[in-house]
């Protein structure tokens, strides 16, 4: 059938990854350093992604496609938790999606799954909904775009993939040594702290992905000192557009001197700098921000 759905334009994408987040859906992996549209089932055609690719290299055309799935896409979605369940009612309902939202929760109720607190349509002014067939069951061969990990749309992320780290030779610290804590302020979790918090007045910012300060040694000595650390996972954490304006509140409330970005290497830690970015740009300030990659083996990139 010939239906909408998005085209890559492999040559302007950047594999940053910005793009995953806004398909709950799972139609978009990384693969080969590319976003790439893993099924014509999974893909509505609504274009949700398109905002926040930086290239602008996704688009919405209309071509012979696989019909939608709206019952294969339920089957990945309930694996990644009531977050991510959340995000797709609400991207249904937000489009005018009627029949696909009620075929959602029709299937929600038939598996026994709690439904999640959320933004149901409005059904006497929603859209009139796209021409998709009735959903049937995940064909033989499909394979699943995310695995069970998670509970956000970041997890679509390649770094996920199970790995070890060598290390070779002696103890690297001398054993009984000790190491000052650097740390300024309490609570240091981006969801619990307070926007007028005084702390925040004329600091110099330290927003740090969670795995952090497990992979870099040199945390503290290096990069918390002196300054006031926020932390989140933009991978696993639910609450994204709600960070985004916490740190736009903060940002407003302070005069804030300097921002450092430190996330891991993986494609989905990079949230953590489009967070501060939307943020930044919600507040209307201009912040100078140094951004700091960490390897996976614990060292500066």
């Amino acid at each position: 059938m010939k239906r909408k759905i998005i085209r890559i334009d492999e040559t302007k994408c950047t594999g940053c990854g910005q793009c995953i987040p806004d398909c709950p859906e799972g139609a978009l992996q990384l693969i080969g350093g590319k976003a790439r549209l893993v099924s014509d089932l999974f893909c509505d055609g609504l274009g949700a992604c398109i905002g926040t690719c930086p290239e602008g290299a996704i688009s919405v055309i209309e071509r012979e496609a696989a019909p939608y799935d709206e019952r294969a896409v339920m089957e990945t979605i309930v694996r990644q938790g009531a977050p991510v369940i959340k995000a797709h009612l609400e991207h249904l309902a937000g489009h005018g999606q009627i029949p696909l939202y009620d075929q959602a929760i029709e299937y929600l109720i038939e598996q026994g799954i709690p439904i999640p607190d959320h933004a149901a349509p409005d059904r006497k002014s929603a859209a009139p909904p796209q021409a998709h067939p009735p959903a049937g069951r995940m064909g033989e061969g499909v394979v699943c775009p995310q695995g069970p990990h998670g509970a956000h749309p970041f997890a679509g992320c390649p770094g996920s993939a199970a790995r070890s780290i060598p290390r070779t030779g002696g103890p690297r610290q001398p054993v009984g040594g000790t190491t000052d804590s650097e740390l300024r302020q309490w609570p240091v979790q981006l969801s619990l702290l307070n926007p007028a918090a005084p702390y925040f007045e004329n600091a110099d910012l330290l927003i740090a992905a969670d795995c952090v300060p497990f992979a870099y040694a040199g945390f503290h000595a290096e990069l918390l000192k002196g300054k006031i650390v926020i932390i989140f996972c933009p991978k696993l954490d639910p609450d994204i557009p709600g960070y985004i304006e916490k740190l736009a509140a903060i940002f407003s409330q302070h005069t804030i001197r300097s921002i450092t970005v430190a996330h891991m290497e993986v494609p989905c830690c990079s949230g953590v700098r489009y967070v501060v970015d939307k943020a930044l740009e919600k507040s209307g300030k201009k912040i100078p921000v140094e951004e700091k990659t960490i390897t996976i083996d614990g060292k500066v990139k």
